[in-house]
C-alpha cells in the first residue's frame, strides 16, 4: 500500500465539495491542499507538484479538462483524478485522453470509494516510477557493458583494465569477514572471475567462475557475468520485502542468460551466500572442481556438493547446500588452473594435496599463494583464481 503521508491537491469550485473532500482524505492520513479555481489549482501544482490531483471539470476560468491537458504536458506521470458532477460519457472520454485515471461522479455516496482510488492510483504511480527508475539503471549497466565489450574488441590493453576495474577491492573487510582475491591469468586476459558484494544488512554473496577457453573470448564472459548478477541484484532489491536471493537460482539465471546469448561458452562456478543472522552459509555448485576447502581448527576438508556446469544445459537445476559457519574459519575457492601447479600423477592425487596445502598455509591466501609458488608465475596453460573469505582467523 502507497504511503497515506502522500500530498493531495483538491481543486474545486464547490466550497462545500471540496471542504468535504479534503476533510475525509485528511482523516485519512493524507495531505491535502486546497484550490477554488483552475488557475489557482496550477499556481500550487507549479510551485510544489503535489503527488496527486483531484478536480472538478466544470469550473469558470480554467475548466478541469484544460487543467489536466496542462498538467499531462507538464508532468505526464502524476495521476489525476475527475470527481464532477457533469455525468457526461463525452467529458468522461476526454479526460480519461487527456490523462485523467479515473473518472468518479458527484454526488460520492461512498468517499471510501474515493480513498480506494486515490491509493489505487498513488500505487500506479508509484511503481510506474519504480520500473522508470529500474529501466534507466539497466540502460546505465547496458551502456557500460556495451563500452566495456568495446574496449575488450578494440584494445587488450584496455580490456585487460576493463577487468581489473570490473574485480572487487582485495583485500575487502565486512563485520568479521574478509574476502581477499588473486587472479593470474595465462593470457592477457583471464576467463577467471571472482565477486562479492553486500545483499543486504545481513547477507554477504561471493562466487568464483572459470569460463571455458581463454583470451578474449572468454574474458568477454566475464564482462557478461558481471552485468548478469548487477542486474539480477537490481531486480531482487526492488521488492518491498527482500526475498532469499539463493545460489541456486543465481546460477540457474546465469544458466539461462548464456545459453540465450549462444556465444558457444559455458561456466563452472561456485556461488554462496553468508547469512549473518543465522550465521550460515548457502552455496550452490556448478559443475565446478576443486571443491572449496573450509579450514577450521587446523584441519581442511572439502565442502560436499556436485551440479552441472552453468551455460551448456538448457534444463539444468542447481541444489542449495548448507553449512553452519564455526566462529573461527576461512574458505578457499581455487579455479582448476591450480591442478597445474601440484604435483601428482592423477587429478585424484592433486585433490588429495589440496586440503593439506590449505592446512599448512593457515587458511590464509598469502600462506597458500607462497606454498603455490604464485609469485612471479608466468606462461601457464590456464587461468589461476584463488579466493579467500575468512573470520577470526589468528
Amino acid at each position: 500500500m502507497q504511503n497515506p503521508s502522500a500530498t493531495l491537491l483538491i481543486i474545486d469550485d464547490d466550497d462545500v465539495v471540496r471542504a468535504s473532500l479534503a476533510a475525509y482524505l485528511e482523516d485519512s492520513g493524507f495531505h491535502v491542499l486546497q484550490a477554488a479555481s483552475g488557475p489557482r489549482g496550477m499556481a500550487l501544482f507549479e510551485s510544489a507538484p503535489p503527488d496527486l490531483i483531484l478536480c472538478d471539470l466544470r469550473m469558470p476560468q480554467m475548466d478541469g479538462l484544460e487543467l489536466i491537458r496542462r498538467v499531462s504536458e507538464s508532468q505526464p506521470e502524476l495521476p489525476v483524478i475527475v470527481v464532477s458532477g457533469a455525468g457526461v460519457m463525452n467529458d468522461a472520454v476526454e479526460a480519461l485522453r487527456l490523462g485523467a485515471v479515473d473518472y468518479l461522479i458527484k454526488p460520492l455516496e461512498d468517499l471510501a470509494v474515493l480513498e480506494h482510488s486515490v491509493r489505487r492510483a498513488l500505487e500506479r504511480s508509484h511503481l510506474r516510477m519504480e520500473n522508470r527508475l529500474y529501466r534507466e539503471q539497466l540502460e546505465t549497466a547496458n551502456r557500460e557493458l556495451q563500452a566495456s565489450l568495446h574496449l575488450l574488441q578494440e584494445d587488450q590493453d584496455a580490456g585487460r583494465q576493463v577487468q581489473m576495474n570490473m574485480l572487487p577491492e582485495s583485500p575487502w573487510v565486512v563485520d568479521d569477514f574478509s574476502f581477499a582475491h588473486t587472479i593470474i591469468p595465462s593470457l592477457y586476459l583471464s576467463g577467471d572471475f571472482v565477486d562479492y558484494l553486500r545483499v543486504d544488512e545481513h547477507r554477504i554473496a561471493f562466487y568464483l567462475a572459470d569460463v571455458s577457453g581463454h583470451g578474449a573470448s572468454s574474458a568477454f564472459v566475464t564482462v557478461l557475468l558481471k552485468f548478469m548478477t548487477t542486474r539480477l541484484l537490481y531486480e531482487f532489491r526492488r521488492h518491498p520485502v527482500l526475498p532469499e536471493f539463493k545460489p541456486s537460482e543465481v546460477l540457474e539465471h546465469i544458466n539461462r542468460g548464456l545459453i540465450n546469448c549462444k556465444l558457444g561458452k559455458h561456466v563452472t562456478m561456485l556461488g554462496g551466500i553468508i547469512d549473518q543472522h543465522s550465521n550460515t552459509l548457502h552455496y550452490s555448485i556448478g559443475g565446478h572442481l576443486p571443491m572449496p576447502v573450509l579450514f577450521s581448527a587446523g584441519e581442511a576438508r572439502y565442502l560436499e556438493g556436485r551440479g552441472l556446469p552453468v551455460g551448456l544445459f538448457a534444463d539444468a537445476s542447481y541444489e542449495n547446500f548448507e553449512l553452519a559457519l564455526p566462529d573461527a574459519f576461512s574458505l578457499t575457492l581455487l579455479s582448476d588452473g591450480v591442478f597445474d601447479l601440484l604435483p601428482g600423477d592423477t587429478l585424484k592425487d592433486k585433490e588429495q594435496l589440496l586440503p593439506e596445502l590449505v592446512a599448512r598455509s593457515a587458511g590464509t591466501l598469502e600462506g597458500l599463494s607462497q606454498a603455490l609458488g604464485l609469485a612471479g608465475l608466468e606462461g601457464m596453460p590456464d587461468d589461476i583464481a584463488l579466493l579467500v573469505l575468512s573470520r577470526n582467523l589468528a
